[in-house]
């Protein structure tokens, strides 16, 4: 009797590590045989691949359809050379000596408009455009953003163009693969992948705050070309590497669409590029920052000076503040805050959430243009420079001296006002927004070195 009932409940054991097993085996590794068992039994591999390998990403489709929206621009241009120890001797005559660059470009419309960089065709007396199909095509200029390194051309085809479509690139995220296309050393249509590296990338080169950063492979050549995602989308217009070599070393940088769409936007409808401003000055927050000014906040942009007459000073926008967020774009560094902001243009509205004093306001601002607001620092009220100034004094950037409130500098007022602004510390100042976010961290209470081009031509140097 009592063998039979060990025997029987062996039995009822290995009946229920049976179906157990069996169960397990149906849940955990037999693979769905329908579509509605993959929606029943493992919603989430519809959703997301983790550790997902290069193989199991098929970049063909993208880079075909991208080839044939990828052009490559030579610049053209020429210069006088000239020998005066041959034209004494010999009676030498010098002549036009031919120069090329190369770079790449972007169609972005079937009847050929195509987007480059600013560097691309800078000073082109004429500029050529080669399809992947090897026709050529003379393009006509039809405006530059030398800020942000981008340029608009424009060819007459004989038939309608493959285009790129753009993508939204604030919904591109770190770690997304990417093609970089173009025509890296004349080497024409080239593809290289990589991912996104980083994002809001601020490198202070003369103006752009707001790059894509890469390891897609990027080459002299590949400047103006297209940075698409799989689906073939283009999410930048590639500009520059970081090298000490002047070749690839592991990082390149793009401007990001929704930029690029703006600006060629903004020339287009325009002519111009239309700049937008908040009219705050200040810095991004950190640990160490936060902990002197004693906020609870460490991430954001702190508020350390409103401009006047700007829309953040209408607005109700105060010193001390932190602003955390621009509509729906989290904020924690300058560089997400400008390239938000230089996605839209004078007049357009944006909610600023901010922290002040412990709470939280949702503000609305409409934007300033760029040229009515003025930069007061050091008791100088300073404005940019206009094309008949730069023409004038033979100079590309400063700022000019509108106003002096500087007790000791007033009695030299008349001296001072309409002088340029060449450089302060050492740092050029190439124009208002530049000097604003340079010296925006500062306390008046330093003194600052300040190289001054007086009306008479003749250049000042003076501490302040």
């Amino acid at each position: 009797m009592f063998i039979m009932k060990n025997t029987t409940n062996l039995f009822l054991v290995s009946i229920l590590s049976g179906v157990i097993t069996l169960g397990a085996y149906k849940l955990f590794i037999e693979e769905p045989t329908s579509s509605k068992d993959i929606l029943t039994t493992a919603p989430s591999l519809l959703t997301k691949n983790v550790g997902l390998s290069a193989e199991t990403v098929d970049f063909t489709d993208a880079a075909e359809m991208v080839l044939h929206q990828v052009v490559h621009v030579k610049n053209v241009s020429y210069r006088t050379v000239s020998n005066p120890m041959m034209e004494f001797m010999y009676g030498y005559k010098g002549g036009q000596q031919q120069q090329i660059g190369t770079g790449s470009g972007v169609i972005i419309s079937e009847d050929g408009y195509i987007v480059t960089n600013n560097h691309v065709i800078k000073d082109a007396q004429e500029i050529e455009i080669t399809l992947n199909n090897r026709k050529t095509y003379k393009a006509k200029l039809i405006g530059t953003d030398s800020k942000m390194d981008i340029a608009l051309l424009k060819v007459d085809a004989e038939e309608k163009l493959a285009y790129a479509v753009f993508a939204d690139s604030d919904h591109v995220k770190v770690g997304e693969w990417v093609l970089a296309v173009g025509n890296p050393y004349n080497l024409n249509s080239t593809v290289t992948a990589g991912i996104i590296s980083a994002k809001a990338r601020n490198l202070d080169s003369g103006g752009i705050q707001s790059f894509l950063q890469t390891d897609a492979v990027v080459n002299p050549g590949n400047s103006g070309g297209a940075l698409v995602n799989t689906n073939g989308e283009l999410v930048g217009i590639n500009t520059m590497i970081s090298s000490n070599t002047g070749s690839y070393v592991g990082y390149s940088f793009a401007v990001p669409s929704n930029i690029t769409r703006k600006i060629i936007e903004d020339i287009m409808e325009y002519g111009n590029v239309q700049r937008g401003i908040l009219g705050i000055e200040g810095y991004e927050l950190n640990g160490n920052a936060a902990r002197e000014l004693k906020l609870e906040e460490s991430q954001g942009f702190y508020v350390n000076k409103v401009s006047k007459n700007s829309g953040a000073e209408k607005a109700g926008i105060q010193a001390g503040d932190v602003i955390t967020r621009l509509d729906n774009q989290n904020i924690t560094s300058f560089a997400e805050l400008s390239g938000y902001v230089n996605t839209k243009r004078p007049n357009d509205e944006i909610k600023v959430l901010l922290n002040r004093d412990g709470k939280t306001l949702l503000v609305p601002v409409k934007l300033t243009k760029k040229e009515l607001i003025n930069y007061e620092f050091y008791g100088l009220e300073l404005e940019d420079i206009e094309a008949a100034d730069k023409k004038h004094f033979g100079i590309k950037n400063g700022v000019k001296i509108k106003d002096i409130t500087n007790e000791k500098l007033i009695p030299y007022s008349e001296e001072l006002k309409g002088s340029i602004i060449l450089s302060i510390d050492g740092v050029k100042a190439i124009d208002v927004e530049s000097v604003s976010r340079n010296l925006g961290s500062r306390s008046e209470k330093q003194g600052v070195r300040v190289e001054l081009l007086l009306k008479n031509g003749q250049v000042m140097r003076i501490i302040i």
